[in-house]
């Protein structure tokens, strides 16, 4: 599977195994997905990175020595306001999923997925979307389901239709993909979405998705 011929993104991996960032370039480049234009094993070393180098996206990884993903991604986003970063995770913590969702990451994705999720991962974010791994949700799903939910929002805050908006969000569809599912246009999916955001108090999509997985709004 690769882009065709689409723009390849350029992009930087983070992670501090070298193994796992040799592979994952190996199999980027040989899929023709994006362009690696740089590495690093750490956070300091990632912010020397970008300081030389402009990436268009980022795989973070969050375990890291010296600089922590948390850490980078923060000081990374304020450097680059637009840059993009996909978390690359082996945990399922609902705080540490929190806490880079607020300092701005656009993508979650487990590190034993697939390279056909990976690609799916890059393309949406690349587009302005953001994108959650089916198997990470459940992960998610699991961990708030072994919780009280006493803070639970009511459906009916939420029209039927923006229900139906917010659970193909959940669903990893793309702006354009509901529309044509629930037959409305591009624009009015991103009015609701808009709506949804601020009726729920979610800073960006994948707040809001958490926002339904806490309030078991969907099922995956």
């Amino acid at each position: 599977m690769n882009s065709g011929n689409l723009v390849k993104p350029k992009i930087i991996i983070v992670d501090d195994h070298l193994i796992f960032r040799q592979g994952l370039t190996s199999i980027i480049t040989s899929e023709n997905i994006a362009t690696v234009i740089g590495e690093a094993s750490n956070g300091i070393d990632f912010m020397e990175l970008i300081s030389k180098q402009k990436p268009d996206l980022v795989l973070m990884d969050i375990d890291m020595p010296h600089m922590n993903g948390l850490d980078a991604t923060e000081k990374a986003i304020k450097l680059i306001p637009d840059l993009k970063i996909i978390v690359f995770s082996m945990f399922s913590d609902e705080e540490y999923y929190h806490k880079m969702i607020e300092r701005g990451v656009k993508g979650f994705i487990l590190k034993t997925s697939g390279i056909n999720e990976l690609e799916k991962a890059i393309q949406e974010v690349m587009k302005g979307e953001s994108y959650f791994s089916n198997e990470l949700l459940r992960k998610i799903i699991s961990g708030f389901n072994h919780k009280s939910n006493s803070e639970a929002v009511k459906k009916e805050v939420l029209s039927e239709r923006e229900i139906e908006v917010l659970q193909q969000i959940c669903l990893g569809l793309s702006t354009d993909e509901i529309g044509e599912k629930l037959f409305i246009s591009p624009k009015t999916v991103k009015t609701h979405k808009s709506n949804l955001l601020a009726k729920t108090i979610s800073k960006n999509t994948p707040a809001l998705i958490l926002f339904a997985i806490k309030n078991k709004i969907i099922e995956i």
